[in-house]
């Protein structure tokens, strides 16, 4: 079997033939029902490639978990994902409706399975190494979307939301899907207002040890769960700068010294992966974590499991909701 060896995405480092794709409609939404009556679709992704569809696709592959959840998110059922059960695990804003066939991981895709499928569309990010897209591009029309934009994270979000509706016919429901998360935010910022909240400090981190040593990537305002943050009146107290296309830096325990009196500090973990919680994990008996303020005034909140850091509207909403409750109780 060939495979694809695909350069693993920023998002990799914190972390499945017989089914058949089908555009579900939404209950509100009658653009996906008549998908498949369109006409031809032409568009230009994001690495200005012109793509070209005989009409609305309804059998799509998606090779990122982000791209997998605005299918779902848009009423599509795709046909194929990468590593279904890593999916179900960590986007759990937008399950799965149907039974996908399991394409290998994101970093290494195989080309044979998702031949097999003879897919309308293939959707995947610029993480994807440009040898790899172009022998994607061989098997069926790719759609490339930009991962993330530092400068832009929620516009970037739903640029990718909008493409993908574009491509298979699902505009009305795109639509939706931006007033719900807009309203989401408006009503999580509100509580939080109401609570004495608003401009408060946050800083959200992931981490994972290695070789018994603890690395921390704090989520700079530049990454999409800092931009949420902000749109939610708070205050991103991080001050290290993250990457360009992420947001992310690094740092380690010693760094979190930085963070002043305060602060509340936020963090998801997975009980799956020991490696990847140690803020209730090894670090519970490490001493410079145990003088940290905002651990001495029990300002360390674990959000709910399964929420997608670098996902889309539903994942988002999520974590608002997650986030306002570990605030407020």
């Amino acid at each position: 079997m060939r495979r694809l060896l695909l350069a693993a995405a920023a998002t990799a480092a914190a972390l499945t033939l017989t089914a058949c794709g089908t555009t579900e409609p939404a209950a509100t939404d009658s653009a996906a029902g008549s998908a498949k009556d369109a006409g031809p679709i032409t568009l230009t992704d994001a690495s200005g490639t012109e793509v070209k569809l005989d009409k609305p696709a309804t059998k799509v592959v998606g090779t990122e978990w982000n791209v997998v959840e605005s299918l779902v998110s848009l009423g599509v059922d795709p046909a194929g994902v990468a590593d279904v059960k890593g999916y179900t695990t960590w986007v759990k804003a937008a399950p799965l409706k149907n039974d996908p066939k399991d394409i290998g991981t994101r970093g290494e895709p195989s080309m044979d399975t998702v031949a097999s499928l003879s897919p309308d569309l293939i959707v995947t990010t610029d993480d994807l190494p440009e040898a790899a897209v172009k022998q994607l591009r061989e098997v069926a029309p790719v759609l490339q979307v930009t991962s993330a934009d530092s400068s832009d994270q929620i516009g970037q979000m739903f640029e990718t939301v909008d493409l993908i509706a574009e491509a298979t016919g699902t505009e009305d429901r795109a639509a939706e899907l931006r007033k719900q998360f807009d309203a989401k935010t408006a009503e999580g910022k509100k509580a939080l207002a109401d609570a004495g909240l608003a401009g408060a400090d946050i800083a959200f981190a992931d981490g994972y040890v290695t070789s018994n040593q603890v690395s921390v990537r704090p989520y700079t305002s530049g990454s999409l769960i800092g931009a949420v943050n902000e749109e939610l009146g708070l205050k991103n107290a991080w001050t290290l700068e993250g990457d360009k296309a992420y947001g992310l830096a690094a740092t380690d325990v010693e760094g979190l010294t930085a963070l002043g009196d305060g602060v509340h500090f936020a963090y998801i973990g997975n009980d799956g992966d020991k490696n990847s919680n140690p803020f209730s994990g090894v670090l519970t008996g490490n001493s410079v974590w145990k003088s940290l303020p905002f651990v001495k005034a029990g300002d360390v909140h674990r959000l709910d499991d399964g929420i997608w850091m670098f996902g889309g509207p539903a994942s988002m909403e999520a974590y608002t909701d997650s986030l306002v409750e570990a605030l407020t109780k």
